[in-house]
């Protein structure tokens, strides 16, 4: 595990990610998915990321039930604001989550939601402290052309609020959780930032995190965390990318890279996370689970052999760039 540069808490190399648990794509059990979290806790997991988007507090809800029978100190627990939810008369389906719970979602990137969202979250989640709390979409591909009014709200608004409970103890750390770099660079310009969850910007397919983002991070020792290093499904032998139906090319480069890895008897799968935790910037990586077995093979799979020409071939064919990172 990796410290944390403010007050300490600790990442697992491979953490959980909480989507999948808010009715993601489809329709989940709540049996099942603690039967997942038990599975992901008897493996040894303890870090778990999850968000009032999904499933508009259901994900929040799972995880609080779960862990209320752990303690507190031997998980670290991180969530997000952003989004108030407000009382509905019916879930509210939006984007990737199907379902959820009765509540409505309003975009509030101010000092006043971000206390009202951590406020709200520790009730669901059932906890007296957060350990990192991310500032949730402040990105284009999520607000469109106002994303940088929304950003001037949050880095007033959020950023402050956020900070002075870190500096109370009522969180540990905070950052952005987002699916796309500019804001993280904006935010290392004009806050102090403790950490970045950066999904769908380092992966096999695209490695876009490691140019400019990365060693910014590393300078200010500002940590990484990895969201869906299976670009949300398609590495993994899905049809989804970027949290949508794939388009051609990206899946024909996925189907070269299962080709190569095929030929050196590895799964494609066990290539994605280890490489997906290989950079010196990335802390830890939260691939998402809804079914128990999951976890499991996804261990196994971050601890595979994986031999040196395998990514010497991935570079050779133009599928990785030269200076990509790779395992050692």
């Amino acid at each position: 595990m990796s410290d944390f540069k403010h007050s300490g808490p600790r990442l697992d190399r491979m953490g959980f990610g909480g989507a999948p648990l808010g009715d993601m794509f489809a329709h989940s059990d709540d049996d099942r998915a603690r039967e997942t979290l038990a599975t992901a806790w008897d493996h040894g997991i303890r870090y778990y990321d999850t968000a009032p988007h999904y499933g508009a507090g259901l994900s929040e809800q799972r995880f609080g039930s779960f862990l209320a029978r752990r303690p507190r100190s031997e998980y670290v627990l991180s969530t997000k604001v952003g989004r108030v939810l407000e009382p509905a008369d019916a879930p509210e389906a939006t984007g990737p989550f199907v379902g959820g719970l009765y509540f409505k979602r309003r975009m509030d990137y101010s000092y006043d939601g971000a206390r009202q969202a951590v406020h709200d979250s520790l009730q669901r989640l059932g906890v007296g402290y957060l350990d990192i709390v991310y500032i949730h979409d402040l990105s284009p591909d999520a607000l469109g052309d106002a994303w940088t009014e929304h950003f001037a709200t949050a880095m007033s608004g959020a950023a402050v609020a956020l900070t002075e409970m870190r500096d109370q103890g009522l969180i540990h750390g905070w950052g952005l959780g987002v699916n796309t770099i500019e804001p993280c660079l904006r935010t290392l310009d004009e806050a102090d930032p403790d950490i970045f969850l950066l999904a769908t910007q380092y992966h096999l397919l695209n490695t876009a995190g490691a140019d400019a983002l990365f060693p910014r991070c590393l300078e200010r020792d500002v940590s990484v965390v990895v969201g869906a290093p299976f670009g949300s499904g398609l590495l993994a032998g899905g049809d989804h990318y970027l949290y949508e139906k794939a388009a051609a090319e990206p899946v024909r480069i996925r189907d070269r890279m299962a080709e190569i890895c095929a030929a050196h008897n590895v799964d494609l799968k066990a290539a994605a996370l280890q490489f997906a935790a290989a950079h010196p910037a990335v802390d830890s990586i939260i691939p998402g689970a809804s079914k128990p077995e999951r976890i499991p093979q996804n261990k196994t799979l971050f601890e595979t052999d994986i031999p040196a020409e395998l990514w010497a071939e991935f570079k050779r064919e133009g599928l990785l760039p030269e200076s990509a990172h790779v395992p050692d």
